[in-house]
């Protein structure tokens, strides 16, 4: 184990989520310490407001948005938020080029029509203000453990039925190209900086894997309110060897299950699309 328990993004995910789920949110964590976001800032999707109270400690966001009050109500309770306002995201409460910053972290995917989403998103961003947008990559569905086992048995039908299953259940409506991406945010103003893919194929497999052995914190959610029973660093020490490994591995240019972009509001219109090679964010 690397670091102090305390201060360690991976050991602050895995005391109040799932492990898969808190794997998955630690790497994306730690890309925040990275990326200038500039006050007055924009949450997309903010949920509860677990994700910006670790990946942005101690900063009180101007705004934090979703639409479904029953999460929100935490984050409204927790004081993560300025302003915590229930809408939707293709109509934002706020003026023209109000916010300095904006990031939306794994929700886009979520958003069945996106497109208006993003340019609402471009509208109440400053001119030269950066949108940071994590999601799953094209490579999601094709990375599936589950799916390779019915593959490897000739089964492919069933295969392509497992990935549209774990699609399903994660919710996603888009699982796209960095090109489909780059055409999106252009339409929207916006020119990509900087991107890169994370979360390995094994990385991957590990959090399918969490997804069955999140059931019963599932229960404890539902009827507590908590994921974590016991947060402490002796149960989850069998739990935090087993991830470490993927979370600190080192991103892979050619490939990885998420994608990172880092978007500038270029214009109020839609621009040419430009997207630039792939530019991991150190791990170290």
């Amino acid at each position: 184990m690397t670091g102090n328990p305390n201060d360690d993004l991976l050991w602050q995910q895995l005391k109040t989520l799932p492990a898969f789920r808190a794997l998955l949110r630690a790497v994306e964590a730690r890309f925040y310490s990275r990326i200038e976001l500039p006050d007055p800032l924009l949450d997309v999707g903010c949920g509860d407001g677990n994700f910006a109270q670790v990946a942005l400690p101690g900063r009180r966001i101007a705004a934090g948005i979703d639409p479904w009050w029953r999460p929100l109500n935490k984050a409204v309770r927790a004081g993560n938020y300025e302003i915590p306002v229930q809408a939707l995201g293709d109509r934002l409460p706020f003026a023209d080029n109000y916010f300095a910053g904006a990031f939306s972290n794994s929700v886009l995917e979520h958003i069945p029509d996106l497109q208006p989403v993003l340019n609402e998103v471009g509208r109440v961003l400053r001119p030269g203000a950066n949108f940071v947008i994590t999601t799953p990559s094209h490579y999601f569905a094709e990375y599936l453990g589950g799916a390779a086992f019915f593959e490897r048995l000739q089964l492919g039908g069933l295969a392509e039925r497992y990935r549209d299953f774990f699609n399903f259940i994660s919710r996603h409506a888009h699982t796209d190209t960095p090109e489909t991406w780059a055409g999106r945010l252009a339409e929207a103003g916006f020119v990509i900086d900087r991107w890169q893919y994370y979360f390995s194929r094994d990385a991957l497999r590990a959090l399918e894997i969490g997804h069955v052995q999140g059931l019963p914190s599932a229960a404890l959610h539902a009827l507590t309110g908590h994921w974590i029973i016991a947060p402490w660093e002796s149960s989850l020490t069998p739990t935090e060897r087993w991830v470490r490994p993927f979370f600190e591995e080192e991103a892979d240019v050619e490939g990885g299950a998420y994608m990172l972009f880092v978007a500038r509001k270029e214009s109020s219109s839609d621009l040419q699309p430009f997207l630039p090679p792939p530019s991991p964010l150190p791990v170290g």
